[in-house]
């Protein structure tokens, strides 16, 4: 009975080893629908330039871009954006909506369907300076941060239109600060030295 069965024949015929050839093609065929299973998320985002510096009142524009592989659904993508400085973490925009109370100067201007998720600044202040992040939430709950933009803002002394940061401007007075001390104690000897040379002119 074997030696007449061939592959694609229907065999009306129950039990024996025919049965064990129809399981084993079942089997086979089953194996392909394992190809189906979805492949992992794969995403890159990234941030730039990694350090921008801008004027007080200037408009800030802070890129962030992703891509996959895989498209994800706009509708279960989400894009969050915090700042990082010496007080700690903010959170600026989470689920793609901004969260700062009763501010209107930071939104997100990117288009999502083109992997594009930049934020914007509007009228920077001295308090804006920090390092921002982009974080993009994936369908699968798989988190992936870019590596940071450090902001840097420079503000307007007045003076002969002079414009510094202002980590610069503290290091240029503590250095003037410092100077005038080892002026004063390298000089403080000449001093009392020029001073007993008048007195004792005064008494010849």
């Amino acid at each position: 009975l074997l030696f007449f069965l061939f592959p694609g024949t229907d065999v009306g015929v129950s039990g024996g080893s025919a049965s064990k050839e129809n399981a084993a093609g079942t089997h086979i065929i089953a194996q392909p629908s394992l190809l189906t299973t979805p492949e992992p998320w794969h995403l890159l985002v990234t941030q730039t330039p990694a350090k921008e510096k801008a004027k007080e009142g200037e408009t800030v524009v802070l890129n962030c871009h992703f891509n996959s592989p895989r498209r994800p659904s706009l509708t279960d993508l989400m894009v969050k954006w915090y700042k990082e400085d010496e007080k700690g973490q903010m959170d600026l925009l989470e689920n793609n909506v901004t969260v700062l109370p009763n501010n209107s100067r930071v939104f997100m201007s990117g288009d999502l369907s083109q992997g594009d998720a930049s934020l914007v600044i509007l009228n920077v202040t001295t308090s804006d300076h920090g390092i921002y992040f982009c974080e993009v939430t994936l369908p699968d709950g798989k988190v992936v941060t870019g590596d940071g933009t450090k902001l840097r803002i420079r503000r307007a002394l007045g003076l002969f239109g002079i414009e510094e940061s202002i980590g610069t401007i503290i290091g240029v007075v503590a250095a003037g600060i410092g100077g005038v001390v080892v002026l004063i104690i390298v000089l403080t000897p000449q001093l009392r030295r020029c001073v007993l040379c008048m007195r004792q002119g005064s008494r010849q």
